[in-house]
């Protein structure tokens, strides 16, 4: 079985072909149905073969279609400092992500 590990976002994430993955929003102007390319790929095995980048591998490419975007749910940040009579600071976040299908690995 043929996979890769590509990074995107700060993070690592190993995928396969037809592998739907949840990604940190990506800057600019997206769509539901647009093309990304991943040229991030820190490591390709085909199943007899596995080359490994330095860091990361030239020439070599994930792409995939976004499928969804959206907002994670909320996250809730508390703040709190004892002996200050600070109280309590609540702080909520939605991160928002893009949900990608890979469709070929190169």
């Amino acid at each position: 079985m043929e996979f890769a590990v590509i990074q995107t976002g700060g993070k690592q994430y190993t995928v396969s072909k037809g592998d739907t993955i949840s990604i940190e929003k990506i800057i600019g102007e997206y769509k539901e149905g647009d093309k990304l390319t991943f040229d991030h790929v820190l490591l390709v095995d085909d199943g007899k073969n596995t080359t490994i980048g330095t860091p990361y591998i030239p020439k070599a490419e994930v792409k995939g279609t976004i499928t969804q975007i959206g907002r994670s749910q909320k996250v809730i940040v508390v703040k709190y400092k004892q002996k200050s009579r600070s109280g309590w600071t609540r702080n909520g976040h939605r991160q928002p992500f893009f949900k990608v299908k890979i469709d070929s690995l190169k």
